[in-house]
């Protein structure tokens, strides 16, 4: 596929494989984007900006709206691709699909609710003949970086509400997932989107990224990755807005009052959904003594079920980590923690870029497993006396996305909602539930500001005052 400046397919000698990670075998080339060619795409981002701060809100409406219908006619296509050029199984990918096409006809619907409000200039002294008003405008061009783990979903979430708002965007998707970023930038520009508003420029972050993130005509980093990137992102980006979304090791509090088979259910799959490679995956599973072993082995029993394979199976339960290396990486962390005297209680085990669900017990606080995000399918379960050790060992990270507890007891539930440390709280579910419309984000190490098409939106534009002296 060609890569994008300013809405137009530009091709380069010098490509770049997308490659299945299940087999490696090649599924499509992408450009090898360089910085001159961030430079071409903010240069006709400068001019998108100023066609779409003109353009009327129904018009962007209408283009989002149309969107949306596009990407409906494509669904199957869409989620061929996210599976193909990813870790996500097929049922997986058209779940992603379905929610992609609900962020961008959101974005649709925030796009006529960018309020302002009037202002009683007159409660000051002195002001009494002042009225007036303020009102958002967008910022500018965003620069967008996005990860591979929802390669359509992800996108739509800087894109639609960037477009909505007025702005124009360069966006640079992950390396080894361009092609799910490419087919929604071409539903945007069918849709009647001008050309200059967008550009997608593929390439390896390393050598684009920091062209693009230190450019002054960026006025805001919009980037969604691991904590050591956004931590040089922020470094390097001088003056401008920046929201960062930066992961997790998500903590989840089972409690003996809780519906047992259920909790485990939604544990399961909330710890090997998308091969656990999602920053609000279930990583942590603290468990009230009193069912820790009824709790422990009906999960065990679960996971075993998994079907792990090749991700375009309609019958596969999990597929592969992005990489052969990444899953490497994550056996690696398997056996540090076995070395320091963890407990595997089933998988742990890897076949080229496959790794079989993976679950621990008694994980000592000196292996990595216990205090990093693994982003893989390990999930280690802890026993607890009661509610508190729960919520203390729960906050005793330098990570906050979403944490997650079971109960039925209301009192139980608030407690954990007012002192966990985390920027959402899931009640009789796991941390890996989450609608578009909702604001998302972290506290710690797990990013600044949200996004959420509403709350994206408020990041993406500012307010002006108008006040009349009458």
């Amino acid at each position: 596929m060609k890569m994008l400046i300013g809405g137009k397919g530009v091709s380069k000698s010098k490509t770049i494989d997308v490659l299945n990670p299940f087999d490696n075998s090649v599924i499509d080339t992408v450009p090898y984007g360089t910085a001159k060619d961030i430079d071409k795409a903010i240069a006709s981002a400068q001019k998108g900006y100023e066609i779409n701060r003109e353009m009327p809100s129904h018009k962007r409406i209408a283009i989002l709206r149309k969107t949306a219908e596009i990407m409906q006619s494509k669904y199957e296509e869409l989620a061929v691709t996210i599976a193909s050029e990813g870790s996500k199984t097929i049922k997986e990918a058209r779940k992603e699909v379905g929610r992609a096409i609900n962020t961008i006809t959101i974005s649709a619907e925030e796009a006529r609710r960018i309020n302002g409000e009037t202002i009683p200039f007159d409660s000051a002294e002195g002001s009494e003949n002042r009225v007036g008003y303020y009102y958002r405008f967008p910022i500018g061009i965003i620069a967008a970086i996005t990860p591979f783990n929802d390669p359509l979903n992800l996108v739509a979430h800087k894109l639609g509400p960037a477009i909505a708002g007025g702005n124009a965007v360069v966006l640079k998707p992950a390396t080894v997932t361009p092609l799910s970023a490419l087919k929604l930038a071409e539903c945007l520009l069918e849709a009647g989107l001008p050309g200059e508003i967008l550009s997608v420029i593929t390439g390896h972050g390393h050598e684009i990224g920091d062209v693009l993130v230190t450019d002054e005509r960026v006025r805001m980093v919009s980037f969604t990755g691991g904590v050591e990137a956004g931590k040089t992102v922020a470094k390097r980006a001088g003056l401008k807005k920046i929201g960062m979304e930066l992961g997790s090791n998500s903590p989840v509090i089972v409690l003996e009052d809780c519906d047992i088979k259920p909790a485990v259910e939604s544990c399961v799959s909330g710890a090997f959904w998308a091969v656990g490679q999602n920053c609000i995956g279930v990583q942590r599973i603290y468990i009230e003594e009193s069912i820790y072993d009824q709790f422990r082995d009906e999960f065990v029993k679960l996971t075993e079920t998994y079907k792990v394979g090749y991700q375009l199976d309609e019958d596969t339960d999990m597929g592969p980590m992005i990489t052969e290396k990444e899953a490497v990486r994550v056996i690696e962390w398997v056996d540090d923690a076995v070395n320091n005297g963890a407990n595997l209680l089933t998988g742990g085990k890897r076949k080229g870029s496959l790794v079989k669900p993976t679950v621990f017990e008694n994980m000592p606080s000196t292996a990595i497993l216990d205090c990093q995000e693994v982003f893989g399918p390990v999930v280690t379960l802890y026993k607890v006396k009661n509610l508190d050790e729960a919520i203390q060992k729960c906050n005793a990270v330098n990570y906050g996305l979403h944490g997650a507890i079971f109960t039925n007891n209301v009192n139980n539930a608030f407690k954990a909602i007012k002192q966990m440390d985390v920027g959402g709280i899931i009640i009789n579910d796991s941390t890996d539930y989450r609608v578009d419309l909702m604001p998302f984000g972290g506290v710690k190490n797990s990013g600044l500001g949200r996004e959420g098409i509403k709350f994206a939106l408020q990041e993406m534009t500012e307010p002006k005052v108008v006040c009349f002296n009458l």
